[in-house]
Parts: C-alpha cells; sequence; structure tokens
C-alpha cells in the first residue's frame, strides 16, 4: 500500500469512527466558548434571524392544518403537523444561527467546565431568547396578516395551535417543556456527534417530531403560535404570559439538567482517566 492509499485510509477511519462521549462534550465546550466570546450585537442579530427562521414551522403547519382538517382523520392529521414541525428547527440549526433553547444547553457547558462564568451565561441566555422572541413576534405579524389573506392558513388554525399550548394549568406546561428542553439539549449534543450535514437533518427531524407529535411545550416555536393567536383570534395576553413564563422556565431546566446531571457527570470521570 503507498504512501498516499494509508493516508486515505487514516482519513476514511477517522471519519467512520465514531465521536467519544468526551470527543463529544470537548468539541460542545468549544462551540459554548465561542457563544461567550461573540459581541453582544452580532449575538443579538443572529437570535433575530433564528427566531424568524424556526418561525416558518408555523408557516408549514399552518398550511397544513388548513388544507388537511376537515379532509382526514385528527390522528393522521397530528402525524402530519409532527411531520411539517421539524422545518423551522433545521433552517436554524443547519443555518448555525441562535435558538435559545440549544443555547440552554450549548452555553451552560462552558460554565460545567469552568471556562466561564455565570454572567457570562446571563448575557448569552438574555440575547439568545429576547432575540429569538423579536424575530418570532415579526414571524407572527407577518403570517397572521399573510395567511388569512392569502387564504393558505385560516384563523381557525390559529385558534386551534394557540389553545393547543395554552389550555393547560402551569403544572402540565412546565412539565411538558422540561421534556421538551431535554430533547433539545439532545439534539444539540447529537448534532455534535453527527459528521455529515444529512446525518444532523436526521437527527433534528426525529427528535422535533418528537416534540411535536407529543404536542410539547417549546418556548420559541410556541411563542410564534401562541402570539399570532393573540394578534388575530381570542387569545388574551394574560394566556401568552402563562405559557411563555412556565415554558421558558421548564425548556431552561431540561435543557440545563440534561447537561449538568446526565451528560457532564458521565464525561467526567473519563476526563480524569
Amino acid at each position: 500500500m503507498s504512501e498516499t492509499e494509508k493516508k486515505s485510509r487514516k482519513v476514511e477511519d477517522a471519519i467512520e469512527k465514531p465521536k467519544s462521549a468526551h470527543e463529544i462534550f470537548m468539541e460542545q465546550v468549544e462551540k459554548g466558548e465561542l457563544e461567550h466570546k461573540r459581541p453582544s450585537r452580532g449575538l443579538f442579530m443572529s437570535a433575530i434571524a433564528g427566531g424568524m427562521e424556526v418561525g416558518f414551522t408555523l408557516l408549514l403547519v399552518g398550511i397544513v392544518h388548513t388544507l388537511f382538517y376537515e379532509e382526514i382523520s385528527k390522528s393522521y392529521l397530528e402525524v402530519l403537523l409532527a411531520m411539517a414541525y421539524p422545518i423551522g428547527f433545521i433552517f436554524v440549526i443547519i443555518g448555525r444561527s441562535e435558538l435559545f433553547t440549544e443555547h440552554t444547553n450549548l452555553a451552560f457547558v462552558p460554565v460545567l467546565n469552568k471556562s466561564a462564568t455565570f454572567s457570562s451565561l446571563g448575557r448569552v441566555w438574555t440575547l439568545v431568547f429576547v432575540g429569538n422572541l423579536v424575530g418570532g413576534y415579526l414571524v407572527s405579524l407577518i403570517l397572521s396578516l399573510l395567511g388569512p389573506a392569502m387564504d393558505i392558513i385560516s384563523y381557525d388554525t390559529f385558534y386551534k395551535l394557540a389553545h393547543k399550548l395554552v389550555d393547560y394549568s402551569f403544572d402540565i406546561i412546565l412539565i411538558s417543556s422540561i421534556v421538551a428542553g431535554w430533547l433539545m439539549g439532545l439534539v444539540s449534543w447529537l448534532v455534535s456527534s453527527s459528521q455529515e450535514t444529512i446525518s444532523r437533518i436526521v437527527v433534528i427531524v426525529i427528535v422535533t417530531f418528537l416534540i411535536g407529535i407529543g404536542g410539547l411545550h417549546h418556548s420559541i416555536v410556541g411563542s410564534i403560535e401562541v402570539f399570532a393567536g393573540l394578534l388575530v383570534t381570542d387569545i388574551t395576553f394574560a394566556q401568552y404570559g402563562h405559557f411563555q413564563l412556565w415554558s421558558t422556565i421548564g425548556n431552561l431546566i431540561g435543557g440545563v439538567l440534561f447537561v449538568s446531571v446526565l451528560k457532564f457527570s458521565t464525561v467526567k470521570p473519563d476526563k480524569k482517566g
């Protein structure tokens, strides 16, 4: 075997070899540290873009619901809506924009590794969260005007999508959003373990499909859906605030718990060894 062939084989082996948990963790640390070092303006603008991009989930879900609501059974419709749900996540995660529920996990890793401070973590979380909300509000406004005018998303669809999220007590929203935050932490971890774009897309689709089919509460996509309902249906600011508060707290708990209690405790012994 020639030297060139040997080098080529080494590259192929490196590509095919799965990453260890420690390698994934350290990659998460590096990505997280970059987020902590980004200028506030750039981070905020990327978060606005992320909020707008993930809003395409409402566009596709709204269109699918409007088209098929009276045509197929409720169970089949729920599956179709869940299949449409991942589209916005694909855009924002593969496109490398900032998404709050991904950064509850990613930005917390350097803090666990003692390479970033809690004050820096607060800055990142605040900028990304507020930026996502602003971008999401813009998408909600656009779709609430465009959808009914072009007859692609009905008022009834906005009503049903919003009420599907707000018609619960705070404890149900909290627990649901903890699970959603946990799953989004899993997305971040699995995307880092994947070496090809198509693999990352498959990971995003599988995990966010689960969030969609389960009707779990996501603080950013849900904010877009509920705020659109607030603009054109009977959803009140109190209902929106109720949803937003508990879904945000739950997503934070789920994302942080996933890293600190499970993954970090698993990887920490490997670092010592």
